[in-house]
């Protein structure tokens, strides 16, 4: 979940003037990077390894 204080931050960092679209974008990948961290500390992940097996596993089908 984002939080003012990060949209805010976020804001400080854009150049003087910006569309509407390019903000836009960018919280959304903030938030999609807030997703990700926090699907990390849950271990919601798949190792490297995993992948791999996954992939070999599709392949021999």
């Amino acid at each position: 979940m984002l939080t003012k204080e990060k949209v805010q931050e976020l804001v400080n960092h854009m150049p003087e003037t910006f569309s509407i679209d390019d903000l836009v974008e960018k919280v959304i990948l903030l938030q999609k990077i807030e997703q990700a961290q926090q699907q990390i500390k849950n271990g919601e992940f798949y190792t490297e390894e995993e992948i791999d097996r996954e992939i070999d596993s599709w392949l021999q089908q």
